[in-house]
């Protein structure tokens, strides 16, 4: 292991996270296969659900990507697995692929412009929008953009 600088105790460990090491290929393949740089969707996984991929939000977000059933189905996503029990994108591979596109088409929407892309990704992408493609004053939003930024500074030293 690699001795840290004191002052870099707060900086994210992503890589750290449990759940990361089987997360990883997922991501990194699903980031691929959009051509996004796959520390990009690394650092949306660490701060959306630090890579549990049976992670539920309060929202209804689902997995890794916190994708949101609503967008799942927009993506082709059936509601439920072939077994029929949990939603079909709860398995980490579709959730990393469905969660890779929209972030994608949010990258596309917006320019390229990574900040706003993650502030779709949070709040929607009506609100960036409705705000004249800044991103919305809503603090949970701007805490997001930053804090997966920082994450993924992190990953591309």
């Amino acid at each position: 292991m690699k001795a840290g600088k004191e002052g870099k105790s707060r900086d994210p460990s992503a890589l750290k996270l449990p759940g990361y090491d089987a997360a990883k290929p997922h991501l990194e393949a699903a980031a691929l296969s959009q051509s996004l740089d796959p520390a990009l969707v690394i650092a949306v996984a660490a701060a959306e659900s630090a890579f549990n991929e049976k992670a539920i939000s309060r929202k209804g977000a689902l997995g890794l990507m916190q994708v949101m059933p609503a967008t799942a189905e927009r993506y082709g996503v059936a509601a439920r697995s072939s077994s029929g029990g949990e939603h079909a994108v709860m398995e980490p591979k579709v959730n990393a692929q469905v969660g890779s596109r929209y972030l994608a088409d949010l990258l596309r929407m917006f320019d390229g412009d990574k900040e706003l892309a993650l502030a779709a990704y949070n709040a929607g992408e009506g609100a960036v929008i409705k705000y004249g493609r800044q991103i919305p004053p809503y603090p949970e939003t701007q805490q997001y953009v930053a804090k997966v930024m920082r994450i993924y500074r992190t990953l591309v030293r």
